[in-house]
């Protein structure tokens, strides 16, 4: 079974990722201003070793002698065995330097250290403790290739710069497995070891630190001038062969040390958002144009049956029409034609 601290390890990074990626609203760069950055990669990893048979049947070969060395029952009683685990589960590290080629092109060399160790305790018929152990250690040095995905072609929610990463692998000199019973050590061929690849994304950026999330697979596999039965009973006798890749989860933590010119990402952002604000004024200008003439008019239109310049008549008073006025002023004086009698 996970020992309790590795089961700690794996939470602590689980919840710190997921604390991440709720910052990544509030924080992700749409592209990553550094040309050379420093970086520090943690990961977690399935290592695909399929040998771990070897080392327990190499343990139930002595319970078993343990077992048959018992005389009495109580002994019988004391002899007892844990079993190796069924997965090799690790945290390997690596740190390296990325350079950006291009916009959204990354180039990165590093070095990693993997290490995975693995041990039980048997009692004898005396109940005298016994430690068996086996350990993967691997320092691979690796090549990387980083590319973004354009928006266009496949893009996630909340998340840039999704990118695909391949890596060639070489290995140094401490790549080796070392047990109870004896040690192998691994050849460094100048061709390589294997190659890996993963997808990942940008989960966080901030004040020149950038934090990637990437899940992959990667097969390093090595070989010994030595064979597995000169560690183990019971072992192969053809040259010794493992793999120190497999399944994995990495975080990537950089800090730029040299980054582009302020001026130019300026003049960039700042034609995005001009591109964006034209765009938005379009939509409006189509959308409110018609509405607003409407209000204007309204606003405008004089009031039906009142010019400009006159005054609202007062509440009670007797409109005439100038029609009527003008009818008036225009009658004959019948007082002033009257003729009077005796003239």
């Amino acid at each position: 079974m996970l020992s309790f601290r590795k089961v700690l390890i794996c939470v602590a990074m689980v919840m710190s990722a997921a604390l991440s990626i709720h910052a990544a609203e509030e924080t992700t760069a749409e592209h990553e201003n550094s040309r050379l950055s420093i970086f520090v990669q943690p990961s977690v990893s399935f290592l695909d070793f399929e040998h771990r048979q070897y080392f327990q049947n190499a343990v139930d070969t002595i319970y078993y002698s343990f077992r048959e060395n018992a005389v009495t029952e109580s002994e019988s009683l004391n002899v007892a065995k844990q079993d190796f685990q069924k997965v090799n589960f690790c945290f390997p590290i690596s740190a390296g330097l990325q350079f950006q080629l291009a916009q959204d092109h990354f180039l990165s060399a590093g070095v990693g250290f993997i290490y995975d160790h693995e041990s039980v305790i048997l009692t004898d018929r005396k109940n005298r403790a016994h430690n068996y152990s086996y350990t993967i250690q691997g320092v691979p040095l690796f090549l990387e290739y980083r590319l973004a995905i354009p928006k266009n072609f496949m893009s996630l929610s909340n998340a840039n710069l999704f990118s695909v990463s391949a890596r060639w692998y070489w290995v140094l000199p401490g790549t080796e497995i070392y047990t109870t019973w004896g040690m192998l050590e691994a050849k460094t061929p100048i061709t390589g070891a294997g190659f890996g690849i993963s997808f990942g994304y940008l989960v966080a950026s901030w004040k020149g630190f950038n934090i990637y999330g990437d899940v992959g697979y990667s097969t390093i596999s090595v070989e010994s001038n030595k064979k597995f039965s000169d560690i183990v009973d019971g072992g192969p006798e053809e040259k010794a062969k493992w793999n120190i890749g497999g399944l994995q989860m990495q975080f990537r933590v950089s800090y730029g040390v040299w980054n582009k010119p302020k001026a130019l990402e300026d003049t960039t952002a700042t034609k995005k958002r001009g591109i964006r604000k034209d765009k938005s004024e379009a939509v409006e200008t189509s959308d409110g144009d018609g509405e607003k003439a409407g209000g204007d008019g309204a606003k405008t239109m004089p009031e039906a049956g009142k010019t400009s310049d006159e005054k609202p008549a007062d509440v009670g008073e007797k409109i005439v029409p100038e029609s009527e006025e003008k009818a008036e002023n225009t009658a004959p004086n019948n007082d002033s034609e009257k003729v009077t009698p005796g003239e």
